[in-house]
């Protein structure tokens, strides 16, 4: 039947056992791929963008036509655009110039306004670092003030990790005919990793839970940050604290450099027909490098993120 509008067919995504990859790199055990790219947005961030919003209509936090502002490296935006769109908000993505130029553009076609802020002196393009972050969120909060605006605000929004709680959890956990045995996820808002973790071992106690982050940037492992810019947009910000961790339990960390997540993406194109971006290469990176030790033999869930198509114009696919 069809759907009555795009906000229904949010989530409810397909997943793929990547048998070939592990067996052509000689592993024992599966991964399992959600895969969010197919979202309308094409990334998992409409899951979060519709829980936010919906969250936020229920308690009366967003009042009928008022204006919604949030900071984004580019799927959150895009799926607020969406929602927002859809549901009669104006939306304002406030985005780091580091970031991709087709995701500014794709969310000016769904209609948002979109405000870049350039990035420190000495950043690199394509490598948005923590620090870049606080000036694109000083931008955000001016913004709201000045307007009067709803923040979404989805680093705290208890929206962002309920959906992953309500949704990705039990679909994975369904989808691999229940025998995951861990879960890994590279952390931007650490929204995925907690609401999806905490729904899996509510489900089965023994499922193991992961951290994702890039090597030289691992603050939330408690390692020195050396390397704070990466090219793994979306998250990787080396930032020690994120709200949505601070109950999460998180059984090990994992580090994966920005050209094993690189070599791991267009891997997925080439050999499973995955056309992903830079975190889903993280991810299954880190999901590879778990089965060749700690996870050796296990069912690994993972999320692709977002699409290859939001990086066509980086080195992703140079």
């Amino acid at each position: 039947m069809a759907a009555e509008s795009l906000l229904d067919v949010i989530g409810g995504t397909p997943s793929v056992w990547l048998d070939r990859l592990v067996a052509a790199r000689g592993l024992e055990g599966r991964i399992l791929a959600k895969l969010d790219y197919l979202n309308p947005g094409f990334s998992k961030k409409d899951r979060a963008s519709k829980g936010i919003i919906e969250m936020a209509e229920a308690s009366g936090d967003l009042r009928p036509g008022q204006t919604v502002v949030e900071l984004t490296s580019g799927n959150m935006g895009t799926g607020l655009a969406i929602v927002c769109g859809l549901k009669g908000y104006p939306f304002v993505a406030v985005m780091s110039r580091g970031n991709s130029v087709e995701r500014a553009r794709m969310m000016e076609a769904l209609g948002a306004e979109v405000v870049l802020v350039d990035q420190l002196p000495g950043s690199v393009t394509g490598q948005v670092s923590g620090g870049d972050l606080e000036e694109v969120d000083k931008v955000a909060r001016r913004i709201v003030t000045e307007r009067g605006a709803f923040r979404a605000d989805q680093f705290h929004h208890t929206g962002n990790a309920r959906a992953h709680f309500e949704t990705t959890g039990p679909e994975i956990w369904r989808d691999s005919d229940e025998t995951l045995t861990a879960f890994v996820d590279f952390a931007g808002s650490g929204g995925t990793y907690a609401g999806t973790v905490k729904a899996l071992k509510g489900l089965d106690t023994k499922v193991r839970g992961y951290v994702v982050e890039p090597e030289g940037a691992a603050a939330l492992a408690g390692t020195a940050v050396t390397s704070p810019d990466h090219p793994i947009q979306g998250g990787g910000y080396a930032m020690a604290d994120l709200e949505f961790l601070r109950d999460a339990q998180v059984d090990g960390f994992v580090t994966v450099t920005g050209a094993k997540a690189r070599d791991t993406t267009r891997a997925l194109a080439k050999e499973e027909g995955i056309f992903g971006g830079f975190s889903a290469g993280a991810n299954v990176a880190a999901a590879l490098e778990l089965l060749a030790g700690p996870e050796k033999g296990g069912v690994i869930g993972v999320v692709i993120c977002d699409s290859g198509l939001k990086y066509l114009s980086t080195d992703l696919w140079a």
